[in-house]
């Protein structure tokens, strides 16, 4: 019996081809040469610092008006030098993008009007953001002592109407509430208390019994004891 043969090779049981070798692409190689001529490539260069800070500033400005201090401020904390800092900023204020002036004025209408903040408290926010004081002064000017009372009476009438507890309760809650907003101790006792005598009988008869000016001297002089030397 004729031994038998080796079912190997182009016989009737050798593997078929897989699909796709013959047409399947080499694969590239990415030996040294690759990767030298890979590093050889160009490189993006750095953008200019100049560039950069303006972005900054106008991504800044997008937000809300910025004082030059606030401006300032936001290219440190990105690592911009002084140099170019004070570049870009003088070419703001040259052409009006920066304006402390203007930004004081608005700042004052907007926070009087809006959150009823009295002189002092505005004084203390436009420091803070770095205005100049004699710009900030100016701006002050603008909100006069008529209009300081009449809105601390505003803003006392508005609370009353949900106030509860008794008269000198309310008269302490309220006059607190004015002193927090930069309101002086005189402005602020007299606005409570012209806002109790209307209220009621029994607020009308407490507010009669407040001496007003000597109250606020009192308020005064606890006010400049408590201050810290400097």
């Amino acid at each position: 019996m004729a031994g038998r043969r080796a079912r190997t090779g182009r016989g009737w049981d050798a593997s078929p081809p897989r699909t796709g070798d013959a047409a399947d692409p080499p694969r590239p190689r990415r030996g040294r040469r690759a990767a030298e001529a890979s590093a050889d490539e160009p490189t993006t260069t750095p953008r200019d610092e100049s560039e950069v800070a303006r972005e900054i500033c106008l991504r800044q400005l997008a937000v809300r008006p910025r004082t030059r201090a606030e401006l300032a401020g936001a290219l440190a904390k990105r690592g911009i030098s002084e140099e170019v800092s004070a570049e870009v900023l003088d070419r703001y204020d040259e052409v009006g993008i920066i304006d402390d002036a203007a930004f004081a004025r608005a700042w004052v209408s907007s926070r009087h009007t809006g959150r009823g903040l009295a002189r002092r408290a505005l004084a203390n926010e436009l420091r803070r953001k770095g205005v100049d004081g004699e710009v900030a002064t100016e701006a002050l000017g603008e909100l006069d002592e008529e209009t300081e009372a009449s809105t601390a009476r505003a803003l006392v009438e508005r609370k009353l109407r949900t106030a509860r507890g008794e008269p000198d309760a309310v008269f302490r809650r309220l006059v607190g509430m004015l002193a927090r907003k930069g309101y002086p101790p005189g402005v602020a006792i007299r606005a409570v208390k012209d806002a109790l005598a209307a209220q009621s009988a029994e607020a009308a008869e407490f507010a009669e019994q407040i001496d007003a000016d000597a109250l606020a001297d009192a308020e005064g002089d606890l006010e400049r004891d408590s201050r810290p030397l400097d």
